[in-house]
């Protein structure tokens, strides 16, 4: 192969590459974890029209546990519990299933968005266990 040719077809995927790098494909740049945020129940109302924030504090513990992330498994525990804690502070089992099905649809980490699992993270972490050194 010439040495045209080669740099016609590695000079791009360099950019590619770097590119990719720069958006955060690489998982946690830094490995910092961004101060905690919490807006309540994001997308959804945070209670009634009489008790504005009657179910905010699920949502709210619920931030904690998607703004730190983890694996797979610990979304779901912590989408469950959210759930459950809106059966218990409302008793209304149809709007705990909205709310988590909800959560389950909308909250993936491959979504780029402000309330996405791990969102405490750079883009790209994805599910990974947190380590002792994260945890802290």
């Amino acid at each position: 192969m010439n040495s045209c040719l080669r740099l016609f077809i590695t000079l791009p995927l360099c950019f590619f590459f770097v590119g990719c790098a720069s958006l955060g494909f690489r998982g946690n740049k830094g490995r910092t974890l961004a101060p905690f945020t919490t807006d309540g129940c994001s997308l959804f109302p945070d209670g009634t029209l009489e008790d504005k924030t009657l179910w905010q504090d699920c949502c709210i513990a619920h931030d904690v546990a998607y703004w730190q992330g983890g694996t797979k498994e610990q979304r779901l525990q912590a989408d469950e519990e959210l759930r459950l804690c809106i059966i218990e502070v409302t008793g209304d089992r149809a709007l705990a299933q909205t709310v988590f099905d909800g959560v389950r649809a909308g909250g993936s980490p491959i979504y780029p968005s402000w309330y996405r699992w791990g969102y405490g993270w750079s883009y790209g972490r994805m599910y990974q266990p947190l380590s002792e050194e994260e945890q802290m």
